[in-house]
């Protein structure tokens, strides 16, 4: 069983309407998170079931996530001030497999801030290719360009950077150069599009799964999502143990 950490917040703020972002201090965890990693993180005494938030960031001892408002325990957290201590389960999950070659990270809305720390453990050279739906959505563009060779943006009204999906310029760099995988966070339809593209250009693919997930350590089942193996046999495989980074190519879409 994972361990359970008290950590101190030690900044909290606003990146865009409704989505927030905290860092908070715990040498434990740090030390031992990898990209692709999650936090489960306990949001108020009365409600049961912890929240899932993926490490965006590690920096020393500080630990940074960004999570968006959408019910009343991201509304608790929200409202949590530094100095004050969250009760944390983590790191959980297994994260992305970092290749020795080249790769391109690939986020969509807020599955944007893991793909950070991805970019971050790359051994190699990054492009990032980043997606929101429009310009007042796009956030964190120059922390990717600081750990990235290049950074490309799209938004679905052609609001801020290239009109359109993120496919579109994932396409182009996969038919122009060399990579040794693509790796990916975002909604499903997203992730999707991006495994074919991958799978048309016979590049290797990580998906970063997005499921409701209740445990986080793979006892409720609620986070199930369906896979296949090498040989054919489908499984449903547990997005908080089992992933949530999976190889695309055995992920049922």
């Amino acid at each position: 069983m994972p361990n359970v950490f008290f950590c101190e917040i030690t900044e909290k703020k606003i990146l865009i309407d409704a989505v927030f972002s905290m860092t908070v201090t715990s040498p434990e965890i740090a030390q031992e998170a990898k990209p692709g990693q999650f936090l489960h993180i306990k949001c108020g005494e009365a409600r049961i079931l912890r929240r899932p938030i993926s490490i965006c960031d590690v920096s020393g001892d500080k630990i940074n996530f960004i999570f968006e408002v959408k019910g009343e325990g991201t509304k608790w957290l929200s409202e949590q001030k530094p100095g004050e201590k969250l009760d944390i389960l983590g790191s959980l999950g297994n994260g992305f497999t970092m290749p020795a070659g080249n790769i391109i990270t690939v986020g969509g809305g807020v599955g944007t801030p893991p793909m950070l720390f991805t970019a971050k453990s790359a051994k190699n050279e990054v492009k990032a290719i980043l997606g929101f739906r429009n310009a007042d959505r796009v956030m964190l563009v120059n922390e990717f360009k600081s750990v990235c060779k290049e950074v490309y943006i799209t938004t679905d009204d052609g609001s801020f950077g290239i009109h359109g999906a993120v496919t579109g310029p994932l396409e182009e760099l996969l038919r122009s150069e060399k990579f040794e995988t693509v790796m990916s966070c975002g909604q499903l339809l997203m992730q999707k599009a991006v495994s074919e593209i991958c799978k048309k250009y016979n590049v290797h693919c990580q998906v970063s799964l997005e499921e409701r997930m209740g445990c986080g350590v793979g006892a409720c089942l609620v986070c199930a999502c369906e896979t296949v193996s090498g040989e054919g046999l489908h499984n449903m495989s547990r997005a908080c143990l089992d992933g949530p980074v999976f190889n695309a190519v055995n992920v049922v879409w």
